[in-house]
């Protein structure tokens, strides 16, 4: 088993050792800047989730500590996020009111549940299931819970009281048909809020924008508008560690919920291992896609039994601690201690924190989540991606969150076997104007074709999925008044038994018709492949040639000699008058 794939119950010795003065020094800094940036947002991402802000503050404290020390990243900072905040509350408000102790026992069983599917798939060692998932599922979903989460958010943004649960558009209805509602009060601290986080961070990334906004903002409240009722605040969160907590299990219930644990699940691992890559690209230390399942695993497992709910790795966090000097995972264990010692001194506080402050701030941070650059170099590059986004992105909004993850896989899937079942073929010919005879596409320039002999490329695989495509290619090639057809095969990266049986049954239908089919630059292991399954000795080697010169000059000798003399487009240099 190689080194990147075998699963390492502890495989923080292997940083352990390289600890020292100087990198604990960073670490303690990278630390220490990583507590002031999720403060804040263990707050607003708990609210996002429905849960009262302290269980996004454990689950701050408790996931980054259990994956740093379990994971492979050695800079990866796990922890409450935006979208796994969105798919908890969408698949606990089926069940129970938000903010409700029976939703808070719920989300944690949720939590325990994720934990638990994502260990299981480590040990299974299912990490490369990732590789399945394609960037425009991702961007789509994103995109989507940013939308969504935009939508949940303006109703406390504006101080307009509309219910819980409502559908998307029925929110943006309502929203439209009560705007002479708003709350000028509640809207102006809270867009002042989000005004003041985008300042900050334009002036600079590294800033803690959204303590800062929720600090200023929550001052202007209290000492211009203090005695207003429509000012709803967070209140007092409550002090102290975070209690060793059995999670309270409904096993009437886990039927119900496992397929959407398994949705958190493969986003949260598909967030922390694309992360984990792409930082690992920057450092150099290559990532255990397995391990980092089975350090997720145990750090959302850890947290429901510490009263926090479902993480994953964050972007955001993970690209701060990395700026910030961070040298070991180290850093998101002193990040974690940090924000527990702060508790105490923060936890009265948020008593003057009013909740339109926390929604313009979260409708911030959603905004950040949608990548348009992604977005416009998918709608320039590829149909097919851009539809998959597409698709994505309207299942997260119009169906359940949960299954838009699915609904993306699926249908970028289908559209990749489609794609791969219609091999390209493409007619090629010398290039009269090309000293070195190069083949080159026939359509694309324009070309003439031999009479006597077609050569085409075949650009894909000849499996089990792409007979039919490829017999109908052939049908019409058969049709032509050409008697021979030489395969490039340069591009033919796989066959398979049913291909194989399917190009044998070719040659020989052609051959009892006066036709003939040739091969040649097929890869060594398609070659292997064919000899092994006696395919060579049932079509004949004399079809079968190393390139397309050699292909050429032996194919020529089967051509009819009367028609060459007659012909005018002398392609070849065998051809009688052909001119180098």
């Amino acid at each position: 088993m190689s080194k990147t794939n075998r699963i390492d119950w502890f495989p923080a010795r292997n940083w352990i050792k390289e600890v020292n003065l100087k990198s604990v020094r960073s670490d303690l800094l990278a630390g220490l800047t990583g507590a002031i940036i999720v403060l804040p947002q263990g707050v607003a991402f708990a609210m996002i989730a429905g849960l009262p802000p302290i269980h996004g503050l454990y689950a701050a404290m408790i996931i980054p500590i259990v994956a740093a020390f379990f994971g492979s990243s050695r800079h990866l900072i796990s922890g409450p996020t935006v979208p796994i905040s969105l798919i908890v509350f969408s698949t606990v408000s089926q069940y129970t009111e938000p903010g409700t102790v029976d939703f808070v026992s719920l989300a944690i069983v949720v939590t325990l549940v994720a934990g638990i599917i994502q260990f299981l798939l480590g040990l299974a060692k299912l990490g490369a299931m990732v590789n399945f998932i394609s960037q425009s599922v991702i961007i789509g979903f994103t995109a989507g819970a940013a939308v969504l989460i935009i939508t949940t958010q303006l109703k406390s943004l504006l101080g307009i009281d509309i219910p819980r649960g409502m559908s998307f558009v029925n929110t943006w209805i309502e929203l439209f048909q009560r705007i002479n509602e708003l709350n000028p009060i509640v809207f102006g601290i809270g867009l002042c809020a989000l005004v003041i986080a985008v300042l900050i961070k334009l002036i600079h990334p590294l800033i803690p924008n959204l303590l800062l906004a929720m600090i200023l903002s929550s001052l202007a409240a209290y000492f211009f508008f203090r005695d207003d009722s429509s000012l709803v605040l967070v209140g007092e969160l409550p002090s102290g560690l975070p209690h060793f907590t059995l999670p309270k299990v409904n096993f009437g219930q886990l039927e119900s919920i496992v397929p959407n644990a398994f949705a958190i699940a493969l986003l949260g691992l598909i967030q922390s291992v694309a992360i984990g890559r792409s930082i690992a690209s920057k450092t150099g230390h290559r990532i255990n896609a397995n391990q980092e399942f089975i350090g997720q695993g145990l750090a959302n497992i850890a947290s429901s039994f510490f009263s926090g709910y479902a993480g994953s790795g964050s972007f955001t966090r993970t690209a701060i601690n990395k700026s910030a000097g961070a040298v070991t995972p180290l850093a998101a264990v002193f990040a974690a201690l940090f924000l527990l010692l702060s508790l105490s001194h923060v936890a009265p506080l948020a008593a003057y924190l009013p909740i339109t402050v926390l929604s313009g701030l979260i409708i911030m941070v959603a905004f950040s989540l949608i990548d348009f650059q992604h977005i416009k170099k998918l709608f320039l590059t590829s149909r097919r991606e851009s539809s998959v986004m597409v698709l994505t992105f309207l299942s997260a909004l119009f169906l359940e969150l949960s299954y838009a993850i699915y609904i993306g896989v699926f249908f970028s899937l289908i559209l990749y076997l489609r794609q791969t079942s219609r091999p390209r073929f493409v007619m090629i010919s010398p290039d009269p104007e090309n000293q070195r005879h190069m083949f080159v596409s026939v359509d694309k320039y324009k070309l003439e074709t031999c009479p006597q002999l077609m050569i085409i490329r075949i650009e894909g695989s000849l499996f089990f999925g792409a007979i039919e495509h490829v017999a109908d290619k052939l049908d019409e090639l058969f049709k032509r008044e050409e008697k021979h057809l030489l395969i490039v095969s340069n591009n033919i990266n796989l066959i398979d038994n049913s291909g194989a049986e399917f190009i044998v049954d070719e040659v020989q239908k052609w051959a009892k018709n006066g036709k003939q089919i040739y091969f040649c630059g097929l890869k060594l292991r398609s070659r292997e492949f064919l000899r092994s399954g006696g395919y060579v000795e049932e079509m004949g080697k004399e079809r079968f040639f190393g390139n397309k010169e050699h292909a050429v000059e032996e194919i020529y000798k089967e051509l009819n000699r009367d028609v060459c003399n007659e012909c005018k487009v002398q392609l070849f240099r065998e051809c009688p008058r052909h001119v180098e």
